[in-house]
């Protein structure tokens, strides 16, 4: 079955990111990548968690996924590029700072493309499905 990208337009707000879960969870679904749904799923709410603290509620934003060869690709495509998340070592009393951890815990990799007017914000997830080609066989961005 093929992959194609998907986004998804969005405003960042507290009650949206139920709506973004339940999207990623059917096109994985869809996708018949069952066995990284919750991952993506967390991934997801932790990009689009830190739109909403760092930047702000109301900011519109894009949840954009991909597929190429084993790895499932999510990014969050935001207007600030100057809000740059950052990897912290939390502590055990700490309230905050544990989203990115969580998503270096879960994904491949990540990372940050900054433009300048914008920024995405990526993870990669490993599928288990070595060999294949997702979407339109188009590589990643680095």
């Amino acid at each position: 079955m093929p992959r194609k990208p998907w986004d998804l337009p969005f405003i960042a707000e507290p009650r949206e990111i139920a709506g973004l879960r339940r999207v990623v969870r059917l096109h994985l679904a869809l996708w018949g990548l069952h066995a990284v749904t919750e991952d993506a799923q967390l991934c997801v709410s932790e990009l689009a968690s830190n739109v909403i603290t760092h930047i702000g509620p109301g900011t519109p934003a894009t949840l954009a996924v991909s597929m190429s060869g084993p790895h499932l690709r999510i990014e969050l495509h935001d207007p600030d590029p100057r809000a740059l998340p950052t990897l912290l070592s939390p502590t055990l009393d700490t309230e905050h700072g544990r989203g990115m951890s969580l998503i270096n815990a879960l994904a491949v990799r990540w990372g940050v493309e900054a433009g300048a007017d914008h920024k995405v914000t990526w993870c990669e997830l490993a599928t288990g499905r070595a060999g294949e080609v997702g979407g339109f066989g188009a590589p990643f961005r680095r």
